[in-house]
């Protein structure tokens, strides 16, 4: 059977559960017929002789309450926990197992399985009251739910940390044979954890397994070394209570603790003592950071299907909470995301499931991987779907919250700033302002590829961009060849409000003068009432040439333009610059009008979102 044993050693967990009442005392009479039947066990091992089985059941009592030794059939022994109510068993067969204090394999079984009954001795469980869920967990009905945080755990006992694990200290330390005589007073499970702590401290790499050959006895010399002990490779009982300390304290300040959440539909472990419950905003329930620890959780319940999921893995990648490096890995029925930044690490599993989508993020700050990849097996290894119930959609949305820059109360990745650019060749070369690339660590168009800056000039404020896939757009630029008329209708096509409307606007106005207020004979002077997310776009005439590129509002000190005054590069100056890094641009003279519908699908065809991140 399956034996998991670090867990049970450090009980560290235990404080953070719920109690439910001790085992009540033996009743002395006789078990009525409707007791009997109401009486529900966990079967936590069996063993084939006695002797094996009353080895386990008093390992066990150190760390549990409640526990029997029962025949349970011609020739095997259990380790039986109980009784309980129906509810109550359930709740504690959950509880225990995401604890780890007992195997994954124990299961419920029932009175008529149990035979008789050898530990403790003289005792008659099968006369005892059961224990029920406790108030706090239980409805009226009877059936237990959530508190208002969505916690219902059952506890275990708290067991001393040193139990089996070390003897009294002594007065003074112990010699190195005296400390070998103790050692072997340890039973299996001490001995894994002394490897466990020394695991954790990075002096032992090799397996788990009680046994001290010579990889054990180098990390123990290590361990004593580097504290100023005598490295006899073998510690004494003052050391290993040291040691163990040392390992429960980690252990306390992470608090991990079972959590279910029926409403949710999830069983989990959780730092309890760095996150605490926050709220609900489907498809999430919220663990905000506790004490200033800088740890989330964020678990994920939604009813679905497969779109769900891969939906899900698209959104998740658009959060702040998911930074954009790192491994992801989505299969037909699960998926997973890493990613890390200069602030944080970022782990993400969700899976199908009993006709749901169900899992969880763990947000941890950087440099402190160590307690982080401790907390991330606890919850892999816990994380389980109570069955086909999942949050509504409509928990805890609340109008007066949502934003466009929120979703589901979790903040949206949104670039340092965004602009205009438009197609100029067949190929997806893109022209946009200086300004939209200048400084960012990601360039990304229309928020779904990557482009690379591949010629700049600051001087006339042009860049030009480079997809880093191979895109084939609908439309590109013909730049007029021929001077536009003065006071002729121009209209400039870009995304005026930065990303927010999912497709670009058309900005009227009219062609003022052909050069800058200062003579600048490459410059157009517009009027007309741009935005700053308009800069980059393109300038077109009535019949859809492109004249030039908008350039950002001017500004100088003390001085502010009027209303309405705008600036492009014109078509001439834009060529040039192209052809200098190897674009050829289409050129046309057409002066023709254009029906405004053509028009508007023309530019819309052509015009990008340049988005710079960092």
């Amino acid at each position: 059977m399956t034996k998991r044993i670090a867990a049970a050693l450090f009980t560290g967990l235990a404080t953070s559960l719920i109690s439910l009442p001790a085992v009540a005392q033996q009743n002395t009479s006789a078990a009525s017929g409707t007791q009997a039947e109401n009486l529900f066990w966990i079967q936590i091992e069996a063993q084939p002789t006695l002797g094996e089985a009353e080895a386990r059941v008093r390992s066990y009592s150190s760390r549990l309450e409640g526990v029997n030794g029962f025949r349970v059939g011609n020739n095997w022994y259990g380790v039986i926990l109980g009784p309980y109510t129906e509810d109550a068993a359930k709740i504690q067969l959950r509880s225990l197992k995401n604890a780890g204090l007992i195997p994954r394999d124990s299961f419920i079984t029932y009175s008529n399985q149990l035979r008789q009954q050898f530990w403790p001795v003289g005792a008659n469980a099968l006369n005892t009251k059961p224990l029920e869920a406790s108030a706090e967990t239980e409805t009226a009905s009877g059936a237990a739910e959530p508190s208002a945080q969505g916690e219902q755990i059952a506890s275990v006992a708290q067991a001393d940390p040193t139990t089996n694990l070390t003897q009294p200290e002594p007065a003074r330390d112990e010699t190195k044979r005296e400390a070998l005589t103790s050692e072997r007073l340890l039973d299996r499970d001490g001995r894994k954890a002394l490897q466990v702590a020394l695991q954790w401290d990075g002096y032992y790499t090799a397996a788990i397994d009680g046994s001290f050959g010579a990889g054990t006895r180098r990390s123990m010399a290590a361990w004593q070394t580097d504290r100023g002990y005598d490295p006899t490779g073998v510690l004494t009982t003052r050391q290993r209570k040291e040691l163990l300390e040392s390992f429960q304290a980690v252990l306390a300040s992470l608090g991990i603790a079972p959590y279910e959440d029926q409403q949710a539909g999830i069983s989990v472990a959780i730092p309890a003592a760095m996150v605490e419950f926050a709220r609900y905003e489907a498809p999430f329930v919220h663990f905000d950071t506790k004490d200033d620890s800088g740890v989330r959780v964020v678990l994920i319940s939604q009813t679905g299907d497969q779109d769900t999921l891969y939906g899900l893995y698209d959104i998740l990648q658009s959060l702040e909470i998911v930074p954009v490096g790192g491994p992801r890995a989505r299969k037909k029925s699960s998926f997973t995301i890493e990613g890390t930044d200069g602030r944080i690490t970022s782990y993400t599993q969700a899976q199908l499931v009993d006709g749901t989508v169900k899992g969880f993020t763990l947000i941890w700050p950087v440099g402190d991987d160590k307690r982080r990849d401790m907390v991330l097996r606890d919850m892999q290894a816990s994380f389980a779907s109570l069955g086909p119930q999942a949050l509504a959609d409509n928990a805890g949305l609340d109008a007066a919250t949502q934003s466009l820059d929120l979703l589901s109360g979790l903040e949206i990745r949104t670039p340092e700033l965004s602009r205009s650019g438009f197609y100029v060749d067949s190929k997806g070369t893109i022209l946009t302002t200086a300004e939209a690339v200048r400084d960012c660590s990601r360039i990304s168009i229309n928020e779904d590829y990557d482009a690379d800056v591949v010629a700049l000039d600051d001087a006339r404020g042009l860049a030009l961009l480079k997809p880093q896939d191979p895109l084939a757009p609908i439309a590109y630029a013909a730049f007029l060849s021929v001077d536009p008329r003065l006071k002729s209708d121009v209209a400039v096509a870009g995304y005026s409000y930065e990303g927010r409307l999912s497709a670009p606007s058309l900005t009227f106005g009219s062609l003022s003068e052909l050069k800058g207020l200062n003579g600048e004979a490459d410059l157009n002077r517009l009027t007309l009432a741009a935005l700053p997310g308009d800069a980059g776009g393109p300038v077109l005439d009535a019949g859809g040439a492109v004249m030039g590129m908008l350039l950002p509002n001017q500004t100088s000190a003390g001085r502010t333009l009027p209303e309405g005054v705008s600036f492009a590069q014109d078509a001439g100056s834009v060529t040039s610059f192209l052809t200098d890094n190897g674009v050829s641009p289409e050129a046309t003279d057409a002066i023709a009008s254009m029906d405004p519908v053509d028009l508007s699908a023309r530019a819309a065809d052509m015009t990008v979102l340049v988005s710079c991140w960092n």
